[in-house]
């Protein structure tokens, strides 16, 4: 077995033999064996361990048997205590799912801080069998059917080569001690039911089920990468961040095949799930305006391109601007303020610099969220419009109205934020002073 997990270790280039590796160990049998394989292969690593304050006593005994362990090899050893229920609740987490979070997030503060260079986890090949039938029942897309990937940024899994026989053999063989957790052996959780109920019926069918898993999945592993690279194309040809959102035409998807793998693929940074794409794609040829959420953003479907925007934006109550303040940061919105003198001034015409008649303006200015009601006298006209008008006819999309702020003196609007002009504030041959403000917006 040491051989078959070297050879792996160097086909996937897991690691250097000089690399610094951090061991998660549970102390049971898979993480065990993970542990003398390292040292039998020379690797300089050492041993970190959770304790989720699940299980009592047994919890407190697994602790003591990883620092042991760590003892052992006389290699470093981490340890931390999770009160994993609380957490749980907290972040409405299923139980198990807090605790891979707490897991991974404590193993990556230890990797940084004690200078390691990989977590090395001890999946094996049923796991990953056990896992690509989970997702397979759930439901999942082509990330989904390649399982565990051996190496995930910093994690690194050198034991996925292997099976759980192989791993009873080898403890066999080099006689080691384990700690049995015996909530392995409940069905209550859906990848035990899998492991007990589900797997020996399939063997039945197919005696090799975790080695064909295992070659299934690096298949679809190469054919994720040839889709990356054809929505990689299509992201650079479509996706454009700008200050106040992303924008996603719909020009170039036009002809894309598989229009929703491919917009799910697009939209995956923005956490929309594949039944939200399905219900955006059937909107497509639908009126403008149509919102849809995920846990992070809004999107709005806008003629040929979609709006995406944090949901966790902070609208503006109120920002004073006192005179002579020369910036602004609050929020998603900052502001650069300068006076300079008329003859000195070159006039900027773009719409995120406003160009003010300082004499005209009353301090302190008031920045803040439009508000319905709200009016101006768009710069170049005479007669005032009321802005809900004026985003109308500029075709605003819902999500990007929100967002739209206002520069107030006294009682009256003299700039629509990155928009429009007041014109009763312009610049003219009588100004003396100018107030130049610039808008940076970051999303």
């Amino acid at each position: 077995m040491l051989q078959k997990v070297s050879g792996f270790i160097q086909s996937h280039t897991l690691c250097n033999p000089d690399s610094k590796i951090l061991a998660a160990v549970s102390g049971g049998i898979d993480s065990v064996v993970l542990c003398e394989l390292l040292h039998q292969l020379k690797y300089t690593f050492a041993i970190a361990h959770c304790n989720f304050g699940l299980r009592a006593e047994d919890a407190e005994a697994d602790q003591l048997f990883a620092k042991k362990l760590a003892k052992k090899y006389e290699v470093p050893f981490f340890t931390e205590n999770f009160d994993t229920r609380t957490f749980a609740a907290q972040e409405k987490l299923s139980t198990q799912m807090a605790a891979r979070t707490l897991r991974y997030t404590w193993f990556e503060q230890v990797r940084q801080q004690e200078g390691y260079d990989y977590i090395a986890t001890a999946h094996h090949s049923n796991d990953l069998t056990e896992t690509v039938l989970l997702h397979l029942t759930k439901g999942t897309g082509i990330a989904g059917l390649h399982g565990i990937p051996p190496k995930n940024g910093h994690i690194i899994r050198p034991m996925l080569t292997v099976t759980k026989d192989d791993i009873y053999d080898f403890v066999t063989e080099q006689r080691l001690i384990w700690r049995e957790d015996t909530s392995n052996e409940t069905t209550k959780y859906q990848r035990n039911k899998i492991r007990h109920e589900v797997i020996p019926v399939l063997k039945e069918i197919n005696p090799n089920l975790e080695e064909t898993m295992q070659h299934t999945a690096e298949r679809v592993s190469q054919a994720e990468a040839i889709v990356h690279a054809y929505i990689d194309n299509l992201r650079q040809q479509s996706l454009k961040e700008a200050e106040d959102a992303v924008y996603l035409s719909l020009v170039p998807l036009q002809n894309a095949t598989g229009l929703p793998v491919v917009l799910h693929e697009l939209l995956r940074p923005f956490n929309f799930s594949y039944s939200v794409v399905l219900e955006l794609v059937e909107a497509l040829d639908g009126i403008p305006g149509k919102q849809f959420d995920s846990p992070s953003h809004t999107l709005v479907k806008d003629r040929d391109q979609l709006v995406i925007t944090p949901r966790n934006l902070v609208r503006f109550g109120s920002v004073t601007i006192a005179e002579g303040q020369t910036e602004v940061n609050e929020a998603h919105v900052q502001l650069t303020l300068r006076y300079v003198p008329t003859n000195e001034y070159k006039l900027n015409t773009k719409p995120h610099v406003a160009a003010l008649d300082a004499g005209l303006l009353k301090f302190p200015l008031r920045l803040r969220a439009w508000q319905e009601g709200d009016w101006f006298v768009p710069l170049g006209m005479n007669g005032k419009k009321k802005i809900s008008d004026f985003l109308i006819d500029k075709k605003v999309p819902a999500n990007l109205k929100a967002k739209t702020l206002v520069l107030v003196s006294d009682q009256s609007i003299a700039w629509i934020v990155g928009q429009r002009l007041d014109n009763r504030f312009k610049v003219t041959e009588k100004t003396e002073q100018v107030l130049e403000i610039t808008l940076k917006r970051s999303t």
